[in-house]
């Protein structure tokens, strides 16, 4: 269970500022086509980063104010952003992986859909070399197959693809629950706006 609080300010660090700006600054970066499976894995692990770190970084700042200055003691809340931020980040590259693949099959009569699977094993192998946890890995794996044992994959990109990571923002984010309860519309929306535009992103670059 995550660790929740009041969020101030002062409770970042200058290297999770570093972390949230550079995550701005990529996403107006010039964009590249996605040619091949190896960009297509690419596109999928960078853009859920940026959409998990924006998110949850836009979050925490909006809930914090700004009265504080930066603080570098509180290491418990630290250690629950970064909880956080693994956690929600391995569902967003699930809601990817299965969004590329149903509209790749649903609209550019793509039929290889077992590579989802590669793709997103192959993008936690990296993480894993990156840090992630190991209980975010087991979990991401679990969640990931069960999810695929269900799909549909004529559907899923037309069926409210991106809510399940819109969810794991709200239930990790490490706000308290009180707060969290008033802000609820507001979290999701905020995640599901940032899918709507890599959705468009990925039908412009998509050329398999």
């Amino acid at each position: 269970m995550a660790l929740k609080y009041r969020f101030n300010l002062k409770d970042i660090t200058l290297k999770d500022f570093r972390i949230y700006l550079l995550a701005l600054f990529k996403g107006i970066l010039p964009k590249k086509k996605i040619k091949n499976l190896d960009d297509l894995e690419d596109f999928i692990q960078k853009k859920s980063a940026w959409v998990s770190q924006v998110t949850l970084y836009s979050y925490l700042k909006t809930r914090m104010g700004t009265k504080y200055v930066l603080h570098f003691d509180n290491e418990i809340l630290l250690t629950s952003i970064n909880k956080a931020k693994w956690n929600i980040y391995s569902v967003a590259l699930q809601d990817l992986t299965f969004y590329s693949f149903s509209y790749l099959k649903s609209f550019l009569n793509y039929h290889d859909t077992g590579k989802a699977k590669e793709i997103f094993e192959s993008i936690l192998e990296r993480e894993k070399k990156n840090g992630m946890p190991h209980e975010v890995l087991t979990a991401a794996g679990k969640s990931f197959n069960e999810r695929l044992s269900k799909i549909d994959w004529n559907k899923y990109c037309d069926s409210l693809p991106f809510n399940q990571s819109a969810l794991a923002l709200y239930k990790w984010a490490p706000i308290a629950d009180e707060l969290k309860t008033l802000d609820r519309k507001i979290v999701l929306n905020s995640m599901i706006l940032k899918w709507d535009n890599i959705r468009d992103e990925f039908k412009k670059l998509i050329s398999i």
